[in-house]
């Protein structure tokens, strides 16, 4: 890999966390493929651990290092986009981990091209997503860039392995076996998968989650909180304006101390296998009621049943990693035009995990009492439903003689 004409190594661009795997990729990197390695950490929310990790992949051996806090772009440029579409993966999951992915492989491809690297790499197994959600949105943007996935090419067998390597090479690494599962965490969520979890019908331990009380240790009284929209995003919190980044912050303290967002689903992997995840999003599950609630009142019937209607693709669209493909730009073209009639507030109650819709206002509400009233009044004409039904109906009559007709001349032949 060196490169003989200038007598320098290549440089590949790693997207680094600190912890194991990445930590043994980055000096595997140096001594197998013989990069100079350039790591970068993605600040999404995690806190301290972003400069740590900085530090310790220089004192592991990269060249240079960069951590960058992405926290307002992250919810701006790709959570509140996303949120608009309603999107959820097959029915439960708020994509927390897959929202992510586009925007570190593209800041993984936009510092490889300052820094001249030929490559990128990442810490992705090759049993699961990630690996194709970075090397897909890396492969978009940058078409004829290298991609490395230690975990498709080395000879490690295991964590044993992994271990003896980091020994070898005076890499810090914890080893505890405490908390034997894997996490991954950025502003909006939580994800727990592996380890004890692979059994499906295990309980997760109670002491696992970090961003929510058990819902039977939440307070006994229930917490009441607005939500106000504008132009399809949430913009306030109790009357108190906030940017992207510190709205969700809020939003997720609101929800974390009220049991608020706890979900356990077998999910239908991209590569082709079924996995269980646990997920904590107390912030994203608040926010997808409140705004669901002011859409009931602002979206027209036939807009709004048309969004749902292709909020699953667009889920599976940022689920499989297609984040920068045509089909998820187009497609977002046409639920941000529906999200600009989203403009209101929503009044939540929140209690013991639950998270209940108890109010709704929009200056341009389309729910009109005086129609809607079982009372006299309005524009509504009730004797105009008779003929709305019949014609309605035309159809299934005209299939019901003829199915009547069909029975009929099959009971005169037998």
């Amino acid at each position: 890999m060196a490169n003989e004409q200038q007598g320098q190594k290549d440089k590949i661009v790693l997207a680094y966390s600190g912890g194991l795997d990445t930590s043994i990729i980055l000096k595997w990197l140096q001594t197998e493929k013989d990069y100079d390695v350039v790591a970068f950490t993605a600040d999404l929310g995690q806190g301290d651990e972003v400069e740590e990790a900085r530090v310790k992949a220089l004192n592991t051996g990269a060249v240079a290092a960069y951590a960058l806090d992405l926290r307002e772009e992250f919810v701006r440029d790709y959570v509140f986009p996303m949120f608009r579409s309603a999107a959820l993966y097959e029915g439960y999951y708020l994509l927390g981990t897959s929202i992510a992915r586009p925007l570190i492989a593209k800041k993984m491809v936009e510092i490889a091209e300052k820094e001249g690297a030929v490559a990128v790499s990442h810490g992705a197994t090759g049993k699961g997503n990630d690996q194709v959600r970075f090397e897909m949105t890396a492969y978009a943007l940058k078409p004829d860039i290298v991609t490395v996935a230690p975990w498709r090419d080395w000879d490690f067998q295991g964590r044993a392995d992994l271990e003896a390597f980091a020994r070898e090479h005076d890499i810090p690494v914890p080893t505890t076996q405490k908390d034997p599962w894997s996490t991954d965490a950025n502003m909006l969520h939580i994800s727990y998968e592996g380890g004890i979890l692979e059994d499906p019908w295990a309980e997760p331990p109670a002491h696992m989650f970090k961003l929510t009380v058990s819902p039977e240790e939440a307070p006994d009284q229930p917490e009441y909180v607005e939500v106000e929209f504008e132009n399809g995003d949430p913009v306030a919190i109790n009357g108190e304006r906030l940017t992207p980044a510190a709205l969700l912050t809020r939003a997720n303290e609101i929800g974390g101390r009220n049991g608020v967002g706890r979900i356990d689903l077998v999910e239908n992997r991209f590569v082709g296998m079924k996995s269980r995840g646990v997920y904590e999003t107390p912030g994203g599950t608040l926010l997808y009621h409140a705004r669901r609630a002011v859409e009931s009142l602002t979206l027209d019937r036939e807009v709004l049943h048309q969004r749902d209607a292709l909020a699953p693709k667009y889920a599976e669209l940022v689920y499989n990693g297609f984040w920068f493909a045509p089909e998820r730009e187009a497609l977002q073209v046409y639920i941000d035009h529906v999200a600009q009639a989203v403009t209101g507030t929503a009044r939540l109650k929140l209690y013991k995990g639950n998270c209940i819709v108890v109010g709704r206002k929009a200056p341009r509400s389309l729910y009109d009492k005086d129609l809607v009233s079982f009372e006299a009044g309005g524009d509504y004409n009730q004797h105009d439903a008779g003929a709305f039904i019949k014609l309605n109906a035309l159809r299934m009559r005209v299939q019901a003689r003829v199915d009547a007709k069909a029975g009929k001349k099959e009971v005169e032949t037998v």
